[in-house]
């Protein structure tokens, strides 16, 4: 039986929503203050206006809302599911302001690619931005990589009864620590470490290929932001290609890898648990579907003779893989280039690395490299289960920061949920071949949008169909919060509709 929505239920998530809002209209402030320093005095008005409305919004949601009951997992999902959608509005608003796109929903589709770290664009003149909308597009991947849920955790909720459970509503299911806030410090601490030696790195990269010092370091942070948090997006409409280096693709190759693991993992290793990086089930998966996806990249690169050698071919091919393995989206060839020069066996290989995607609890999407190693030793298991003598006790067991016992529950668990992502895949997919697009190209964008990944073979762009923009943002944000959250948030509003009725029969 389903229970019934009462008036502290709606208090309940307007409270916790608005503090989430609060948080993200103090996040304007970085691009506001990053116009001022370029002296964008339009861009910097665009931001204060969007600051005045964000924090309105979320303080009247908060003020009007205000209690003191916990949040229940009914609850922390809504608030998980609900506090994107928000967010993705009121995100939308400088971009509209910036006079670079075409419609409000373009400008939400691009926020929710941004929290999303999806990394698909719809925006207009890129290359000829403000420095303050960029910092903004690239602290939207940032910050949506750790989760805006983990940001207001942080700063603005506390350690309340229900804060861990509005967290895992919003994918991030690890306790790394007793203390939630601490677990949301931890996580940001991680980040904010790599994000300084990245931006040093990259922005010292940048300075010797020409770029000026006082930008060089702007795009070393861009370049990071994009790359940890899997976002893919970048300063110019070229993506990786604009800075001709091979060494800033390497630099950036490593940070992506890193911020696809989980953070559990970089807990566990930074605690000095290095041979966790050895046993790990998501990273042997991992490594397992990298070279094997890899192979066929290479196959099909040499069949059609694409480069003229293996350091191009690993350039190009290793690097356009592992980004839409670990669902970055950075990508160093030209979209159509890609469709035409590798061919159907070159994308098939990219769009199955995509599905399969990072690891549980990073900033990654897809499938995750744990659910693929549960699914794959739960039939193992079966198979010795079958193999041996009836009376016999077969248990499997996997490794995942410590030994796990492979039960039925665990494998129904993770299959139901690559289910699921089968299922948007393939709606995405069928969208866009109702609107004519050739199956490997609608496929392709597809998969790209629900596992969160970003590259694209040239569907994604701001005169494709109204409806497949929407497909694609409800894609995106459905494979980023893992379907739970936002089923349940669904839930909530047919039970809410239906205790109004109930509550109409009654009087």
């Amino acid at each position: 039986m389903v229970r019934r929505v009462w008036r502290e239920d709606f208090r309940i998530i307007g409270y916790y929503t608005g503090l989430v809002t609060i948080g993200v209209g103090l996040l304007m402030l970085v691009p506001m203050m990053t116009s001022l320093v370029f002296r964008e005095w339009a861009s910097a008005l665009d931001f204060a206006i969007s600051v005045a409305l964000t924090l309105l919004v979320g303080y009247v949601l908060a003020l009007a809302s205000r209690t003191r009951s916990t949040p229940g997992l009914t609850h922390a999902m809504v608030i998980a599911a609900g506090s994107w959608l928000v967010a993705m509005v009121l995100s939308g608003v400088p971009y509209m302001l910036s006079g670079h796109m075409k419609s409000f929903l373009d400008a939400c589709f691009d926020t929710m690619s941004g929290f999303t770290t999806t990394g698909m664009f719809l925006l207009q003149d890129l290359d000829h931005i403000a420095e303050g909308l960029n910092m903004w597009r690239h602290l939207l991947t940032y910050v949506g990589g750790q989760g805006i849920v983990v940001l207001a955790l942080t700063f603005l909720i506390g350690s309340t009864g229900g804060a861990f459970k509005i967290m895992v509503g919003e994918g991030k299911e690890e306790k790394l620590e007793p203390n939630v806030r601490h677990i949301a410090v931890l996580i940001w601490r991680i980040s904010l470490i790599y994000l300084s030696v990245g931006t040093v790195v990259l922005g010292l990269i940048a300075m010797a290929n020409g770029i000026k010092p006082h930008l060089a370091f702007f795009h070393g942070a861009y370049i990071f932001m994009s790359a940890w948090s899997t976002g893919g997006f970048a300063p110019y409409s070229q993506n990786m290609l604009y800075y001709h280096s091979s060494a800033m693709d390497i630099a950036s190759m490593v940070f992506f890898i890193l911020g696809s693991f989980n953070f559990a993992l970089h807990y566990a290793v930074w605690s000095g648990n290095r041979r966790e990086i050895l046993r790990n089930v998501e990273i042997v998966s991992f490594m397992i579907t990298v070279l094997t996806t890899f192979s066929l990249v290479c196959l099909a690169l040499m069949q059609r003779g694409v480069y003229p050698n293996a350091v191009a071919l690993f350039r190009r091919g290793f690097f356009q893989l592992v980004s839409g393995h670990t669902t970055t989206g950075q990508s160093n060839i030209y979209a159509r280039t890609f469709v035409r020069e590798w061919g159907p066996l070159g994308m098939l290989a990219t769009t199955i690395a995509m599905a399969i995607g990072a690891s549980a609890a990073s900033t990654g999407g897809g499938f995750k490299g744990l659910r693929m190693g549960i699914i794959v030793k739960g039939i193992a298991t079966d198979i010795r289960k079958l193999l041996s003598p009836e009376r016999a006790v077969v248990t499997g067991h996997y490794h995942h920061l410590h030994d796990n016992i492979l039960s039925d529950g665990v494998v129904k668990s993770a299959a139901v949920i690559v289910v699921l992502y089968v299922l948007i895949y393939a709606v995405g997919a069928i969208v866009g071949m109702a609107y004519g697009y050739p199956m490997a190209d609608a496929l392709f964008e597809s998969v790209s949008a629900g596992s969160n990944t970003g590259l694209s073979c040239g569907v994604t762009q701001a005169g494709m169909p109204t409806l497949l923009k929407i497909v694609y943002m409800l894609e995106m944000w459905m494979g980023r919060l893992e379907f739970l959250s936002v089923f349940t948030l669904f839930g909530f509003i047919a039970t809410s509709l239906r205790s109004m009725k109930l509550r109409k029969v009654a009087v």
